[in-house]
């Protein structure tokens, strides 16, 4: 049975020796660039291609731990930067770290903070020693560095660790974009320095840098051969998806992820839509992380192998048809779209719940299907498909 036809997550996985097991990666089968495999980590084994859902805040929003799970996600995602201000790192430390008081058991990677310091962030000022900032909560004044990141995702006992960086916007001058990524490469070596001296935690955790450089050739070049100087066990591709358009971004990877090493994966950060995904994969990237479909979910958009729907249109008001009749995720196998309709038009959290529920089982179901096509050696006729039944345009 091929991993598209049934959703049901596999049985809770730990390595055969945990004391093998701090991180380790492999590629099962390759289809062009695109590669499957699976990352071994002490709470668990990560199926690649991956998609990670977002719990900024110790919680993956409108959906229960349990329910993540069901729907196939083997990790998830938290932030340093907001879970720094609220409830605080020392506090979840106290309390047994992030996956004692969020209840979920398998790994989880912790985003550096630096993104959400510079796009939420009052009054921020960036210096060779980190972020000073204000918080976006209560205008409490903060500093961020290499040093303090890493501490304060030890404290959250994050599995998978973001080093430090400096993102600019892929508008600014090419000196402005070679002076961030720069200064990123030194905060990477710092960071590679602040997570090993992080005892038990470095013992257990990864660490992964993060390539930056805009839409620039020779700068992505340059920042991949230094974060492979310092070494990581994995590396991300960071600065994309941040309004550069789709054509960009692919235009990017194709030459961006050849520096980065074959036999370490490749973390597309903050991406993406279905689409975006696809393209990506088919360019050598192994996990991806974004909001969109909790998001999405909690504002009435669903996504479906026809393209984004928007249940609040008034054509749902009385379509008795399941949600997507593709999919067979809890609420497309239990209440319509007129049902839908009605709650999200009347603001009743179970209709967030619902439209999050079915949005993180199709990413899933989609992760699914990619690593069984390149399993098979069918990645080009899947991808042509999809593209072919997946619009893009909202329905």
């Amino acid at each position: 049975m091929s991993e598209t036809a049934s959703m049901t997550p596999p049985p809770f996985r730990v390595p055969a020796d945990p004391q093998a097991a701090r991180f380790a990666f492999s590629v099962h089968a390759t289809d062009g660039k695109a590669r499957t495999g699976e990352i071994v980590m002490k709470r668990g084994v990560i199926r690649t291609p991956a998609f990670m859902p977002v719990g900024t805040a110790a919680t993956v929003k409108a959906m229960r731990p349990a329910e993540v799970r069901a729907s196939g996600a083997d990790i998830i995602l938290g932030n340093t930067y907001h879970l720094m201000l609220r409830p605080g790192a020392e506090r979840v430390a106290k309390l047994g770290g992030l996956h004692a008081l969020s209840g979920w058991e398998r790994p989880i990677l912790t985003d550096s903070g630096g993104y959400q310091v510079m796009s939420l962030s009052a009054l921020t000022k960036v210096t060779e020693q980190g972020v000073a900032f204000a918080s976006h909560i209560d205008g409490t004044r903060h500093m961020l560095s290499p040093e303090r990141s890493m501490e304060i995702q030890r404290l959250l006992g994050s599995d998978i660790v973001m080093a430090f960086d400096e993102l600019v916007p892929t508008t600014t001058s090419r000196d402005a974009q070679a002076q961030a990524m720069e200064r990123s490469m030194r905060w990477a070596a710092r960071s590679r320095a602040g997570f090993d001296s992080g005892g038990d935690h470095a013992a257990r955790a990864a660490l992964f840098g993060i390539q930056q450089g805009a839409l620039d050739v020779e700068l992505r070049r340059q920042s991949a051969q230094a974060l492979v100087d310092i070494g990581f066990d994995g590396y991300a591709v960071g600065g994309l998806a941040v309004g550069e358009g789709q054509e960009a971004m692919f235009a990017c990877l194709d030459h961006c992820v050849d520096h980065l090493p074959a036999g370490k994966p490749r973390y597309l950060m903050g991406v993406g839509k279905p689409d975006d995904i696809v393209g990506a994969v088919e360019r050598g990237i192994d996990m991806f992380d974004c909001v969109l479909p909790t998001r999405s979910g909690r504002n009435g958009q669903a996504f479906t192998w026809s393209g984004p729907l928007n249940i609040r249109n008034a054509r749902f008001a009385e379509d008795p048809t399941p949600l997507d009749a593709r999919c067979t995720c809890p609420a497309c196998g239990s209440v319509s779209r007129a049902y839908l309709h009605h709650l999200v038009k009347a603001g009743e959290m179970l209709g967030a719940m619902l439209m999050t529920q079915h949005n993180l089982h199709f990413y899933q179901a989609l992760m699914a299907a990619l690593r069984d096509a390149i399993a098979h050696g069918d990645l080009k006729a899947f991808a042509d498909g999809f593209r072919r039944d997946y619009s893009s345009r909202q329905f």
